[in-house]
């Protein structure tokens, strides 16, 4: 025997050998065993998809034709086509909230994590949230949809952030090229000078590596920042819809459900009003109305069956799709986070390198400066400029 499914596992067939259920019990022909995702059993008629949760008896056993019989273990309710049937019965191990089904907080048994201790969107996202107004509730794919378009947002801003950045070097380098061409102390001479017009060379140099530097910032931080996901958005709508339309055809399966319940009990009633009736007054047509009534009720709770296994199957579908898609939003919000944090490691890769060639345009500069010699300056100037060196003498009589 199988495991049972956890509870994100779709409803499946129990393997069994022919003729027998999970419990080695022999069903009738046609009948086969089946697991919900909540881990209840059911019993599904191939040849008349009459279905149920109780084990159903051997033909024999059968109280009419065309009348579902189930088995039923001593002290349990009866089948949904039957009179005095709990009308809650189904729900005392779940509750449903927004067209959801869920463990019920007093029955449930403990859920394994998908992704145990890596906290995954797609263990953490299955309910409902209220708005911050508190006025409409939000689904849980649609907080991970907004986190995915916000960090979209983010990813825009810090690309208008570094252009902002590129402008600065851009008008740095410019207002650097500008002064370096200042004519300003050009007409100082010596080692002093040569010093100085290595200072303003410098200048100039600088501005071009501050030039190559905004450049590298364009196209290696600002472009990959602008272009990563530019259809994210389109992207990300298409997941919403698809989870949307899901989720619609759950609450439209939920609607069903509801109504075959009600129609049900409707006819419930009628069939135990009538039973009722037969008990004080004993007639044929009395009894023809108590067989129709019964085949109605019959009938009201294969359908309800019906409307609950179509739900099962929109809820396991939805499910399958919330798990598959959370992890791709996953995949994605990682891949994003890592994107920028290499092309900011590139920023301040590009910001050392450019210290490091300003640091090489102030190595000449501070080279010429250790070499300023005043009394070197002195003799190359007095050499250059001297008017004589035969100094005046006393005047004699």
């Amino acid at each position: 025997m199988e495991d049972p499914p956890g509870p994100w596992q779709k409803p499946r067939k129990v393997t069994s050998q022919p003729g027998e259920d999970s419990l080695n019990c022999p069903l009738p022909p046609g009948w086969q065993s089946y697991m919900s995702p909540q881990g209840h059993r059911y019993y599904v008629n191939t040849f008349t998809n009459a279905n149920g949760y109780h084990t159903p008896v051997t033909p024999m056993h059968q109280m009419e034709p065309g009348h579902m019989s189930l088995r039923k273990p001593s002290g349990d309710p009866q089948s949904p086509g039957s009179p005095r049937v709990p009308r809650r019965l189904a729900r005392e191990s779940s509750r449903t909230i927004n067209c959801v089904t869920f463990p019920h907080p007093d029955t449930m048994q403990e859920q394994q994590l998908l992704k145990p201790t890596e906290w995954s969107y797609c263990d953490y996202f299955w309910a409902d949230k209220k708005d911050p107004q508190g006025n409409n509730t939000v689904s849980g794919f649609e907080i991970l949809l907004q986190k995915q378009l916000k960090g979209k947002q983010m990813q825009k801003e810090m690309a208008e952030f570094v252009r902002e950045r590129i402008k600065i070097e851009e008008e740095y380098a410019k207002n650097l090229s500008k002064l370096s061409q200042n004519s300003l102390a050009a007409q100082e001479e010596g080692t002093l000078g040569e010093a100085w017009a290595q200072l303003k060379k410098s200048l100039a140099d600088e501005a071009e590596v501050h030039l190559k530097f905004s450049s590298k910032l364009q196209s290696e931080v600002e472009k990959p920042l602008l272009n990563f996901r530019e259809n994210f958005k389109k992207d990300m709508k298409k997941y919403d819809h698809h989870i949307a339309d899901l989720r619609k055809q759950l609450a439209s399966r939920y609607t069903a459900v509801e109504k075959a319940r009600k129609a049900l009990t409707e006819r419930q009633k009628d069939l135990e009003m009538k039973t009722q009736q037969l008990e004080i007054k004993l007639s044929n047509k009395a009894e023809e109305e108590i067989k129709k009534a019964r085949r109605k009720s019959t009938q009201a709770g294969d359908d309800l069956m019906r409307c609950v296994d179509l739900y099962n199957q929109a809820q396991s579908k939805w499910f399958e799709e919330m798990v598959t898609s959370t992890l791709e939003l996953e995949r994605l919000e990682v891949e994003r986070v890592e994107m920028i944090r290499q092309h900011l490691c590139q920023y301040t890769q590009l910001r050392h390198e450019t210290d490091m060639f300003n640091q090489s345009t102030i190595d000449p500069v501070d080279q010429l400066l250790q070499k300023v010699e005043p009394a070197k300056d002195r003799e190359l100037w007095v050499q250059e400029h001297k008017t004589g060196d035969i100094r005046p003498v006393d005047m004699e009589i």
